[in-house]
């Protein structure tokens, strides 16, 4: 997925692997929500539509903790990350839907934990 021409990570699932494409920023975005309810030992779906190319569908799969999962980013640099998206995401995995990949909100920005100001 390169909505906004960026760098491309892969989400890589279960064994043996799966591995589905997302572009760097989104990726870190969905790291921080899904590694949150996977310290909590929750379970959850998680949906998204399909890039143009690919058709108009959707995919989705279960999450648990007990599934080997791993992320892969092309760039060698964290996001600056949206906290307001973060919550989007998270609101989302907390409905009985399961985590869905909502568009970014274009209102803030937060550095990443560890940046220097």
């Amino acid at each position: 997925m390169e909505p906004n021409g960026g760098l491309v990570g892969r989400l890589v699932y279960g064994a043996p692997n799966w591995s589905v494409e997302f572009e760097d920023r989104a990726l870190a975005h969905l790291r921080i929500v899904i590694l949150a309810k996977l310290r909590r030992s929750e379970s959850f779906s998680f949906s998204w539509k399909q890039d143009s190319n690919r058709g108009s569908g959707r995919s989705s799969f279960w999450v648990h903790p007990s599934i080997p999962m791993q992320f892969e980013f092309f760039g060698g640099r964290e996001p600056v990350l949206n906290r307001e998206w973060i919550d989007a995401l998270m609101l989302t995995a907390n409905s009985p839907n399961g985590l869905e990949l909502v568009p970014e909100p274009t209102h803030t920005a937060s550095p990443p934990a560890g940046a220097q100001k």
